[in-house]
């Protein structure tokens, strides 16, 4: 069983650059794709230099994205705010781990900041969420991950082969591939945690151990977490739409790209009423549990007071013949021991045919 792992809230000023991760060793890199329709062009391991003389060698209709691994050399990322015209204090709250997820819109920039479940491991003990930060800017989109990870290498991929809509769009829909390319690691995650459901839900009905009611506790505060990560994402994508059909013309989010935003705001409620559905199924197994728990409390007590009475009539019997009274005329029977013992085995009999047709058991 895998346990979700959040990071801990800190309390961090608004405008000042503070790395509060779990990634301080990271290798820094920075990679950019500039594309079109018709070419596209990828760089990695690039200067903040490099990447200045290839902007403005590039289209100005062509998309450009740029992605950083790395967020604790907190001179880059001044640096990084500068180049892009970025506010500090918005830098600062892609520092900011503890925040749920939110968008913001200041002018011309987008800033997205989603919480992400990396896809775990046979090894992995525990589901990491990582925040993943977007701006969104003109024709330019910065995304910044904490480390390396492979949320984005279908994205990468479809650029490179021209695979789908990617090179036939905007910058925005390029943010919709990205964030629905991190809604699918919830699926990915709610997938395995589906499969560790089912087999609580078999143990609870096969098992009578307190290790089975352990692992649905388990199961149920995975559960609320990943829903702890997905909510803010609806309620953000909720906004998205909210805005849209409201005809907010300063939307940064182009009109034909809105309607993907939309389906990823369907797909958040799906996702919720699947975590919904296991945690109903978690309540029914947990409930089971204790039914069948005190159906088997029943029967052992039932068979306990059955041999009870059974005996305590041949104790009563036991007990009159065994008192030590001289004027007993049952003493002096020849065969009176074993007239006793018969007629123990014979009342035996008779309570047991009894208990059955009243159908004690």
């Amino acid at each position: 069983m895998r346990r979700v792992k959040y990071n801990k809230i800190r309390k961090l000023q608004g405008n000042y650059l503070e790395y509060s991760g779990d990634f301080p060793d990271v290798p820094i890199s920075m990679q950019l794709f500039v594309y079109d329709e018709n070419k596209f062009e990828e760089y990695n391991d690039l200067s903040l230099k490099e990447i200045e003389d290839i902007l403005n060698a590039a289209s100005p209709t062509a998309i450009k994205w740029f992605n950083l691994h790395g967020l604790h050399d907190i001179e880059l990322l001044q640096e990084i705010g500068r180049f892009f015209n970025i506010e500090s204090y918005i830098m600062a709250e892609i520092l900011n781990f503890s925040r749920r997820t939110r968008v913001e819109e200041l002018d011309d920039v987008m800033f997205f900041s989603v919480k992400a479940i990396l896809p775990f491991k046979e090894t992995d003990v525990t589901i990491d969420v990582e925040q993943v930060s977007f701006i969104l800017k003109n024709e330019i989109l910065l995304s910044f991950q904490e480390k390396k990870g492979d949320f984005f290498n279908v994205i990468r991929e479809r650029i490179r082969t021209k695979t789908g809509l990617v090179r036939k769009r905007d910058s925005s829909y390029l943010l919709y591939a990205l964030m629905e390319s991190l809604m699918d690691s919830f699926l990915t995650v709610l997938d395995v945690v589906e499969d560790g459901v089912e087999a609580v839900l078999i143990d609870a009905k096969t098992q009578y151990q307190r290790r089975t009611l352990v692992n649905i506790e388990g199961y149920t505060q995975e559960l609320q977490d990943i829903k702890r990560a997905i909510i803010p994402l609806r309620e953000v994508l909720y906004s998205l739409k909210t805005q849209h059909d409201k005809g907010n013309t300063d939307c940064i989010i182009s009109k034909s790209s809105m309607v993907f935003f939309e389906r990823l705001q369907f797909k958040s409620v799906e996702l919720l009423d699947q975590i919904e559905y296991n945690l109903n199924k978690l309540d029914s197994a947990t409930n089971f549990f204790f039914s069948a728990q005190s159906n088997r409390m029943n029967e052992i007590m039932k068979v306990l007071t059955i041999v009870s009475v059974i005996f305590i009539p041949l104790t009563f019997i036991v007990g009159v013949y065994g008192m030590n009274f001289e004027n007993m005329p049952e003493l002096k029977f020849e065969n009176g021991y074993y007239w006793t013992l018969g007629g123990m085995f014979a009342l035996v009999i008779v309570m047991i045919l009894y208990f059955k047709w009243r159908k004690w058991f």
